[in-house]
């Protein structure tokens, strides 16, 4: 239960902070960190129970996009002001240096193997947001049909 709590404010505060950073209105700062700790514990959570990493980022981009998008609704502003703030706690900065550092380190075999598996994480989150993105955009023209054949 400590590690759930450290978790969840240490991502809460490293979103807040990158929305600082960023100069995301005052008003929606709270709202960004819990959209950047929403997810970063849904990849905590998967990831603590043995699952890929992968996936783990996938669903954690995508459950950021979601609620970046219900909130940009709600709040009436721009979805990337959640978004990117909130993607933030999933980037693999720590790996991508280790990376690095082993290419500098002349080990070869572990940089490529991290360098793949960073690449795989990066990729994996753009298409969480994506993702995200294409179900919202089919959901909206699903919407904007149901509107016009209504009026008909």
């Amino acid at each position: 239960m400590n590690e759930f709590l450290a978790q969840a404010i240490t991502s809460f505060i490293a979103t807040f902070g990158f929305g600082i950073i960023f100069h995301i209105p005052r008003k929606l700062l709270i709202q960004s960190g819990f959209v950047g700790m929403l997810g970063w514990m849904a990849y905590w959570a998967i990831v603590h129970f043995h699952m890929n990493e992968v996936l783990a980022a996938l669903l954690g981009s995508f459950l950021v996009a979601v609620i970046s998008q219900v909130f940009a609704r709600l709040y009436k502003s721009p979805v990337i002001i959640f978004s990117v703030a909130g993607i933030i706690p999933l980037v693999p900065g720590g790996a991508a240096y280790n990376a690095m550092r082993n290419f500098v380190e002349n080990d070869y075999y572990e940089a490529v193997s991290i360098a793949a598996k960073v690449c795989l994480i990066s990729g994996s989150i753009a298409m969480g947001l994506m993702f995200s993105e294409v179900i919202n955009q089919l959901i909206f023209r699903a919407n904007a049909r149901k509107k016009v054949l209504d009026k008909e």
